[in-house]
Formats: C-alpha cells, structure tokens, sequence
C-alpha cells in the first residue's frame, strides 16, 4: 500500500508539474571611460568621458541601448575645460549571442555643451562598431567605437570620434 500512496504521489508531482522556462538575462546597467575627439566641435577640443549605458535585449539579435556621456572637452577660446553631456538612445545587432558578443549599430544623440558665457547644443546620429566580452554569467567587458555627426541650425555639420571601454551587468 506504501508503495502504491507513494508511485501515485509521484506521478501527479510529475504531471501536474508546470513546464520549465529559462531565463534569460536580457538587460543590462553598465559604465564606461572614453574618449570623445570634438575635432572642433563647438570650437571644442578632445576630452575624456565617463558613460552611463543601458541595453535591453529586444528579439532575434536586436538590443536597444541607451548611453549618457558626461564630458570635459578643454574650450581652446580660454584654455579651461567646459562640460558636455551627451545622451543618446540607439539600437545594435548582435552577430553572435555567446560568450564573445560583435554588435554593429546606429545612435541618435543630443549634445550639450555648457560654456562659460554661451550653452551650445547639436542634434546628432552615429554609427558605431563594438564587442561585449562575458567575464561571468552576468558581467561583460567591452569595448565601442563610434562617429557622431552633429547637426545645428546656421553651423555646417559637426563630427566628433569616440572610443570607450565598458564593464556591464546583466539581469
């Protein structure tokens, strides 16, 4: 009888059981440092950045990403550094899902840049090239490369290169 109470308990656990789902980390909270040449934007110089991403992976290799730069390019007007921020909202495609993530992609971004006397601000699409390195499950080393172009009303279109290197956590 035991052994009867036991095989029927056994057999509704596995019936009546609902069916596993994975789980996937699909988005992420990152920081990188960088680089942003101006090449004379705004009369501006190069300067270093740090970085505020986000990613949320959307379907079939596409991500949307969301990356804020905090900049302190040097005004060669005065010789003093100003500050620059640039948040950008943007999709890539992942050419491989594993643990070594290529990605291609385009950014619409906004740039604001607080001058002592003047605030300049460009209207901005760049693309960008990129690799995300998964050091663990949940944590990616990575590197980006991007060419903005900047457009504001009067000025002839703006360029500025960017090179970064990040670290991401996904959950």
């Amino acid at each position: 009888m035991r052994t009867l109470l036991c095989a029927l308990g056994l057999a509704v656990a596995l019936f009546g059981a609902s069916p596993a789902h994975a789980q996937f980390a699909n988005r992420s909270l990152g920081l990188s440092f960088g680089y942003m040449d101006f090449n004379r934007t705004g009369g501006l110089e190069g300067g270093y950045f740090v970085g505020f991403d986000a990613s949320y992976y959307i379907e079939s290799g596409f991500d949307l990403v969301s990356l804020t730069k905090l900049s302190f390019p040097k005004d060669p007007a005065t010789g003093k550094r100003v500050v620059g921020v640039a948040p950008s909202l943007g999709i890539r495609y992942l050419f491989l899902e594993e643990t070594f993530r290529p990605y291609a992609g385009t950014d619409i971004s906004y740039l604001l840049v607080f001058k002592p006397d003047t605030t300049a601000q460009y209207v901005g699409l760049g693309p960008n090239l990129g690799f995300d390195y998964f050091v663990t499950d949940t944590v990616s080393l990575g590197l980006r490369g991007q060419y903005n172009f900047y457009i504001a009303l009067n000025e002839k279109t703006q360029t500025s290169l960017t090179f970064s290197v990040g670290a991401a956590a996904y959950f």
